[in-house]
Parts: C-alpha cells; sequence; structure tokens
C-alpha cells in the first residue's frame, strides 16, 4: 500500500509499509495502459529506458480523470488494454525493455520484470526461469518453465535465444572476466556426476554435460572435509543455503569425492601481488600437493569460512565414522564435536543444539546391530538403522561425554554395559513412582520365602481336589440308589434332599480359595515399610507446600523428585538408615503375625476333618438303605433314579391331599432304617 502523486513534473508513489519512493520523470514516459486487474483497475507505466511500473486499485470511474491529465501534461494517450482470461497455456512470448511479456493474440496473460530473474537454464526445447525469493510475501513464486518448439530455420537455436534475450536483462551471474582457477573432472555425489569446477571471485561454477549450476559464495553455510572408511578417499562437502536446483529437486549438499593419491600443480589466473593483497598469505600463485587438499584450501580462502572435520571419535575398527544406513541407502555417519553429518544419499547434518534426544534401539531384523535415533526439537526423527554392534560402546560414549539426552538405558542383548551404567547417566527426573514399586516387589518376595513353610502346607491339605471329587461322587451314587427304595412322595424327599447336600458339597472349594485370595488384605497383618524416599516425602511434604503456596499435586512430586535428586549423599544415607528400621521392625512384626496365623490354620483343619468325617458316616448309613431298597424293586429304581430338580419340584408342588396320603402310607410302610434315615436328614 502507498500513495500515488500526480503532477507536472511526474509521478511519485510513496511505499507505506517501507518508505520507498519512486520517481518518475515527466520526460521518462513512454506508454501508459489501463486495465482491469483483480483490485479494481490497474495503470502500468513504461520508460523509455525500459523500466515498467504497475499500481493497482484504482476505480473505474476515475479512468476519464486520468486520461485528460495524461494528454494534458504527458502528451500521453491512456490506451485500454484487458488481460487474456481464457486459461490456455499455448502463445507467444514478446520481449520489451526489462518486461518478458507471454500474449495469446494481442491480449497479454501474464508479464514478468526480467530484473527479478536469478537463473536462466535451458533444456532440449525447454527454457527453465528461476527467480529471487520475496522476503516479504508468505509465498512466491520460484520458478516458471518455457516450451520452445523447434524451427526450420537453420543456424538458429531458437532455445538459445530465448536464454539469450532473458539473461541480457536478467540479474542473473554472469561469468565475465577469467576464472582463477579451473579443477577438471571432479567426481560429484550430489548432484551425480562430473563436473568442471570454474572458480570466479564472487561464485563457483560447476559446468557439467548435462546441467550448469552458479553458486555465489553467500550461500555456502559451511564445509567439511571428511575421511571415507577405507582411508582411499575423501569426502568434501559444501553445505548450501537457498539450496541449488534442478527441476523438482534441492540439492542442500554439494559432495565432492577424492581419491589420496590424486596430486595436482596449480596456478592461480592471478598474479602474485594480487594474490597476496586479496588472501593475505591463505593462497600463493603456485601451489602444488593433492587434489583434495587444493580444492578446499581455495574454497576455504574464497568462502572465508572454517573447514570442519572429525573430532576425536573413533569407532571400532579405527575409523572416524561409522557404517550404517538411513532409509534405504547405505552411508557412513560421522559424530563431529558440534554434529552429526550423514553422506551420502541423502546427506543430513544435525547439530547437537537442535537435537532433542537419541535412542539405542534394538536391531528389527537380527541381534548382529542396532539402530541410532536422532529427534531434533522441531519433531523431526532420523534413524540410523543396520550399525554394527560393536560400535555401540564407542558411540555411547561419545554421546554420553556430549551430554546429549539418551530416551532408553536399558539392557541391549548382547551388550556388555549394565544396566545400571545406564541407569546413573540418565533421569532427567526422580522416578518416585518406580522406586516404590521396587521396595514393594523386593518385600514381597521376602514375605513369601518367610511364610512359604506354614502357608504352603496349609494350602496344601485343605485344598485338595481328587478327595473331594471322590465325596461328592459318593454321594451322587448313594442318592441314585437311596431314591429307587420308596414310592413316588418317598422319592421325591430322597432325590431332593441329597441334591442340596452335593450343592454344598460343590460350594466348598472356593471358600477354601477364598482365605487364600483375601490373605493380603487381612486388616490384622502389620503394614509394609515404606521406602527412604516416602519416608522423607511425608516428613517434607508440608514443607514443600508452604515453600511454594499452591501447587498442585503433580507439581509437589515433580518438585519433590528434583530435591531428592539433588540431596546429598549424607542426607539420604539418615533417611535409608530409617527406612531399614522401619524394614527390620516389619520383618518381625510379620514372623509374628504368620505363627499366629499357622495356629489359626491347624484348628481350623481339625474342624473340617471332623467335618468331612460326619459326611461319611451319613453317606455309609444312606448306602446301606440304599442297598435293601434297591433289592425290592430294581426296575423302579431305574425309572426313578434320574429323577431332575424340575420334576421332584413339580411333583411336590402336586395336591396337598395325595401328599396327605402319601405320607400315612409311608408311615405305615416303611421299615426301621428309613426313620433313622429322616432323622440323619433332620441333623
Amino acid at each position: 500500500d502507498g500513495r500515488l502523486r500526480l503532477s507536472r513534473q511526474g509521478v511519485i508513489f510513496k511505499n507505506s509499509k517501507t518508505g520507498k519512493v519512486d520517481n518518475i520523470q515527466a520526460s521518462e514516459l513512454a506508454e501508459g495502459v489501463w486495465r482491469r486487474v483483480a483490485l479494481g483497475h490497474g495503470l502500468k507505466l513504461l520508460t523509455k529506458n525500459g523500466h515498467v511500473y504497475k499500481y493497482d486499485g484504482f476505480r473505474e470511474s476515475e479512468f476519464d480523470k486520468l486520461s485528460d491529465f495524461f494528454k494534458a501534461h504527458y502528451c500521453l494517450e491512456l490506451a485500454e488494454k484487458d488481460l487474456c482470461v481464457k486459461g490456455w497455456n499455448w502463445g507467444t512470448v514478446r520481449f520489451g525493455g526489462q518486461l518478458l511479456s507471454f500474449d495469446i493474440g494481442e491480449q497479454p496473460v501474464f508479464e514478468i520484470p526480467l530484473s527479478n530473474v536469478s537463473q536462466c537454464t535451458t533444456g532440449k526445447n525447454e527454457v527453465t526461469l528461476e527467480f529471487h525469493q520475496n522476503d516479504d510475501a508468505e509465498v512466491s513464486l520460484m520458478e516458471v518453465r518455457f516450451y520452445v518448439p523447434p524451427t526450420q530455420e537453420d543456424g538458429v537455436d531458437p532455445v538459445e535465444a530465448f536464454a539469450q534475450n532473458v539473461l541480457s536483462k536478467a540479474d542473473v551471474i554472469q561469468a565475465t572476466g577469467d576464472a582463477i582457477c579451473i579443477f577438471r573432472e571432479l567426481q560429484c555425489l550430489t548432484p551425480r556426476g562430473r563436473y568442471d569446477i570454474r572458480i570466479y571471485p564472487t561464485f563457483l561454477h560447476l559446468h557439467g554435460k548435462t546441467f550448469d549450476y552458479k553458486i555465489p559464495y553467500t550461500t555456502v553455510l559451511r564445509l567439511f572435509l571428511l575421511p571415507h572408511k577405507d582411508q582411499r578417499q575423501m569426502f568434501f562437502v559444501i553445505s548450501l543455503d537457498p539450496p541449488i536446483k534442478q527441476g523438482q529437486t534441492r540439492y542442500h549438499f554439494l559432495i565432492l569425492l577424492f581419491s589420496k593419491d590424486e596430486d595436482i600443480s596449480l596456478t592461480l589466473n592471478m598474479n602474485e601481488e594480487e594474490v597476496e593483497k586479496r588472501f593475505e598469505g591463505r593462497l600463493t600463485k603456485n601451489m602444488s600437493g593433492s587434489l583434495y587438499e587444493m580444492v578446499s584450501r581455495v574454497m576455504k580462502a574464497l568462502v572465508n569460512r572454517k573447514i570442519t572435520v572429525p573430532g576425536n571419535f573413533q569407532g571400532h575398527s579405527g575409523a572416524q565414522c561409522i557404517t550404517c544406513s538411513y532409509k534405504a541407502s547405505s552411508g557412513l555417519l560421522y559424530p563431529l564435536e558440534r554434529g552429526f553429518i550423514y553422506v551420502h544419499k541423502p546427506p543430513v547434518h544435525i547439530r547437537f543444539d537442535e537435537i532433542s534426544f537419541v535412542n539405542f534401539a534394538r536391531g528389527t531384523t537380527t541381534t548382529r546391530s542396532f539402530d541410532f535415533e536422532i529427534e531434533t526439537k522441531q519433531g523431526t526423527q532420523y534413524t540410523f538403522s543396520s550399525i554394527e554392534r560393536e560400535e555401540y560402546g564407542k558411540l555411547f560414549d561419545f554421546v554420553n561425554a556430549k551430554k546429549l539426552n539418551i530416551k532408553n538405558r536399558g539392557l541391549k542383548e548382547g551388550m556388555k554395559q549394565s544396566y545400571d551404567e545406564y541407569a546413573d547417566s540418565d533421569e532427567d527426573q526422580h522416578d518416585a513412582y518406580l522406586e516404590r514399586m521396587k521396595e514393594e516387589g523386593k518385600i514381597r518376595e521376602e514375605n513369601a520365602n518367610d511364610s512359604s513353610d506354614g502357608s504352603g502346607e496349609e494350602t496344601d491339605e485343605s485344598f485338595n481336589p481328587g478327595e473331594e471329587d471322590d465325596d461328592v461322587a459318593e454321594e451322587f451314587d448313594s442318592n441314585a440308589s437311596a431314591s429307587s427304595s420308596s414310592g413316588d412322595g418317598d422319592s421325591d424327599r430322597d432325590d431332593k434332599k441329597p441334591a442340596k447336600k452335593a450343592k454344598i458339597v460343590k460350594d466348598r472349594k472356593p471358600r477354601k480359595k477364598q482365605p487364600e485370595s483375601k490373605k493380603g488384605k487381612d486388616p490384622n497383618a502389620p503394614k509394609r515399610p515404606m521406602s527412604a524416599y516416602m519416608l522423607w516425602l511425608n516428613a517434607s511434604r508440608e514443607k514443600i507446600k508452604s515453600d511454594h503456596p499452591g501447587i498442585s499435586i503433580t507439581d509437589l512430586s515433580k518438585k519433590a523428585g528434583e530435591l531428592w535428586k539433588a540431596m546429598s549423599k549424607e542426607k539420604k544415607e539418615e533417611w535409608d538408615r530409617k527406612a531399614e528400621d522401619a524394614r527390620r521392625d516389619y520383618e518381625k512384626a510379620m514372623k509374628e503375625y504368620s505363627k499366629a496365623d499357622s495356629h489359626r490354620g491347624e484348628r481350623s483343619k481339625k474342624k473340617k476333618k471332623k467335618q468331612e468325617k460326619q459326611v461319611k458316616g451319613k453317606g455309609d448309613k444312606k448306602g446301606a438303605t440304599s442297598k435293601s431298597s434297591s433289592s425290592k424293586s430294581p426296575a423302579k429304581g431305574m425309572s426313578d433314579s434320574f429323577k431332575s430338580k424340575e420334576f421332584v419340584s413339580s411333583d411336590e408342588s402336586s395336591s396337598a391331599e395325595s401328599k396327605k396320603e402319601d405320607s400315612e402310607d409311608e408311615a405305615a410302610a416303611s421299615p426301621p432304617p428309613s426313620s433313622e434315615d429322616s432323622a440323619s436328614g433332620s441333623d
């Protein structure tokens, strides 16, 4: 937004945000165009030196006033031209001054100010324009591609002609003058291929068979020189921001691979005085040595940045890197003094200050390897897999020395480090709950050992499934035979009574189990002792609350954990002694309690044995009566012995008269054993 002022001397526009002023003299104006745009109507002004100015936000009614003003003071006819909105993508490109206009017929579709073009690359029948990034805009147009059809004219390449028109007006790095030096046919891993590197004073020119890249030194962030694991090759890595682009691909790193055996003699295309003045002794006119040394030395002097090399890390094999896989490709991970770098596909550089935590995970396919995971503070996760387990100790020590947070400190299979080594080195906060659970687990084990002699015997004797099953079977057998001895009413009653007894015997099993399950919940049992931390917390809780008024329960436990962690060993020992005394008192009380419990158990066993004898005695009597009754009427016994409970109850619910008659007949005909049977039933 801003203010536009038209005067006889010219046009002045002041940007209200930046305060920048565009001042166009009346004598410089060459053309004025009025057209409809997104924000109402717009005015496009072209100057004689090729610059274009566009202003939007006019109302349609203002056209007449502006047209008259331009005629009177600038001697210009304000032409009306509408933009083409058909949506076609096939048209004609016209170059006018600093503007590239894409037209369909006589109507323009869009216009590109060539001063915004940062790079122009050509392909087969294709020209790609890349643009400078606009930091003020949320979304920037970065690239436009034009398809240029081949023509029949000999000697004129339409693609090259198009590119030259763009480059003549574009803000593109031009390779003016001679290069300081040239390195021929260097092997490049990203972007892949063999490239000639031409070193210019302000930029680096990569010239390959298919692509060309011009990299300004201002875009170079870091330089790395990394030895390959085979000790015969070297990686030279150049970190770039913004990255170089090829189509949709972005290359944030330029990686060159050198053989250590390759030597070169280099002569700079400058006289000695210029070299001394420009590089202040960092370079000389004539240099010789290893190729990788020469490239890195020249780059360091021109970019004016330090070269990062691996620190004091040494892996299991003595190399300064670790072989691993990232995503689908195998590569090398270099632990540096201030970060990790992985080469080469895709290259990854992670600084220590952006790491949230690292994690050592078990290998997914085999126990011979493990995974190393890194999560950044932004939430991005990198997993480097298939690392040999021999590298574990070295990498763990390195991470520990750099004081990086390690997510898990647990013991891995086959790893030599003990659990204590992991536990001591981590623990951001004291875990009170975990400590309490450990203490309770120890006490449970001790209780189990102490009470195993007494309680174990009681359990075995009091719950014997085999014996009880036999008892139940005998009672059902006697029930079956006894029920056949008399008439319908008699058999009904005989069937009903043993069924109830059988039910009682069945329910006896869970009753015997209940004391076992409720044994831990006995209110008379001694309470378990608290850990040293819990004793200290109970004593200090009020003090923490008074020091931090309004603190929540969760925050209080966190604060307590921090205070306990920071406490000196001497103070902790005092609470450890109190916890030990409490544990001894508990063990003593537990022994007394278990003795009393065993006495109670013996008394209950004697009672149960008596009850079992009584039940067996009754069963024998029943057996005698059933034998005598079965000999009298075997056929009827067979038919009545399998009456269900429902059948019995339905018979019982018959008329009162039939019941009386049956009972009178019974009283007259029943032998003496049946009277004893009824007496035992009442018992």
